[in-house]
């Protein structure tokens, strides 16, 4: 009895270290990603020396007709877009938006997974030159190449890899690829967020960080309050009083909004910018001031919105006239329990490589267009499952790390195939 109980005991802790053991990585598929990353490479240099800045329409049209033939090329049924269509403007929203790029690739399953990356940079035309593509040991330089140039890089060669693979196995993949996420997607906004109710996951292609190899799964969203204040002018020297002092009125409005915001709920409204007068010797008949508001729920915008228009209403200058605009320019990416499990089987998939994922779920104050993919769905939504980066936003530093290529390829192409399979949540 004791002999058998002994044996017992020994085949359970057994059991249990090998349901510990990490499983072996795909040997198909850790080989043809392999064989993507010089090609990748590749293309993150055509994709890099296309300048493309939210404004810049030349070089977005030319960027957006080299995608759309990259992925024809792959088999995929391309579109391109006019994103001039459905526009949420803002006050800094251009008068002509660059067009989307959307491609369909259908398999013989059931399964649809949506990939988003944007084509739009920050950059002016002429800011190549200060950072021409290059590869310095493991950092592959560019402008863009980190946001988010490398998430259409991974797109086109996570099908690629599957295109060679020869798996049809999932019912549709939808890529799109837009042209105004910089300038917070006004016209790409309400088709990601109808695409993101209409798949069963969905694939955001934002870098990861250099220094931290992790998936994000929530994300702050972001508004801006306008304050415009009209006064009068007047001679500031010789009669002060017969004007309105536009300056005077502003400034009280924005100490008096200047505690709203609630750590416990994670609000942020911080006053930022503000401009007054022209002249020094006239009283200002105009102010304007500006905020910057980040949320972690989607209902905390209603609550700042009323707490600003409520506070307005009590003026030191009451012939003054204060008028607010609230611009709810990002919603948050909340997190949720499929987008958890999701990301909790990406994990398992990494350890296949050995490599340890890291699963962020707090927001940390940026915003991406996951959160409009995310707004009217209850599929999982994982975000930076791009390549490792660093240097977003920099005009000569920006980088992706190349040892990312392979690590990053075949995570994606393993979760559209256990997703494909219902080997997921």
């Amino acid at each position: 009895m004791k002999q058998q109980f002994r044996l017992f005991t020994l085949l359970t802790i057994f059991s249990a270290l090998s349901g510990t053991a990490n499983a072996a990585p795909d040997a198909a598929v850790l080989a043809q990603v392999a064989k993507e990353k010089p090609a990748l490479l590749g293309s993150l240099q055509e994709l890099v020396s296309i300048e493309s800045g939210s404004r810049d329409l030349e070089g977005l049209n030319r960027l957006a007709n080299h995608i759309a033939a990259k992925l024809a090329d792959l088999g995929g049924k391309v579109e391109l877009l006019d994103s001039n269509a459905d526009v949420y403007r803002m006050e800094d929203t251009p008068d002509q938006l660059g067009k989307m790029v959307k491609a369909t690739f259908t398999g013989k399953g059931k399964k649809k997974i949506l990939m988003i990356a944007h084509m739009d940079t920050v950059y002016q035309p002429g800011q190549l030159a200060q950072q021409p593509f290059r590869v310095e040991g493991d950092r592959a330089y560019g402008l863009g190449i980190a946001d988010d140039k490398q998430g259409i890089a991974v797109i086109m060669h996570t099908i690629s890899a599957l295109n060679a693979l020869k798996y049809r196995d999932y019912g549709t993949l939808t890529v799109l690829i837009n042209a105004d996420e910089e300038i917070s997607s006004p016209g790409s906004r309400s088709l990601i967020t109808k695409l993101g109710a209409e798949h069963d996951a969905v694939f955001s292609f934002e870098a990861s960080r250099a220094a931290s190899d992790k998936l994000e799964l929530a994300t702050s969203g972001i508004a801006s309050a306008n304050l415009v204040v009209r006064g009068k002018a007047s001679h500031a020297g010789a009669a002060p009083e017969q004007g309105i002092n536009a300056l005077y009125e502003m400034a009280h409005q924005v100490l008096q909004m200047r505690d709203l915001s609630d750590p416990a709920t994670g609000i942020k409204v911080n006053w930022t910018l503000a401009t007054a007068g022209m002249t020094r010797n006239v009283i200002p008949a105009g102010a304007k001031a500006s905020a910057d508001v980040r949320v972690l729920r989607v209902e905390d915008y209603d609550k700042v919105e009323q707490q600003l228009r409520g506070r307005i209403q009590k003026q030191l200058l009451p012939d003054a006239k204060v008028e607010l605009t609230f611009e709810r320019r990002r919603p948050p990416l909340e997190l949720s329990q499929a987008t958890r499990d999701m990301a909790n089987h990406a994990q398992t998939i990494y350890r296949e490589m050995g490599k340890e994922l890291i699963i962020d779920t707090e927001a940390h104050g940026g915003g991406t267009d996951a959160a409009f993919a995310g707004m009217k769905t209850r599929s999982p939504v994982l975000e930076r499952l791009g390549l490792q980066g660093f240097g977003a936003h920099t005009a000569d530093a920006e980088y992706v790390l190349v040892s990312s290529i392979e690590p990053r390829l075949y995570l994606v192409t393993r979760l559209v195939m256990d997703i494909a399979q219902g080997k997921t949540k």
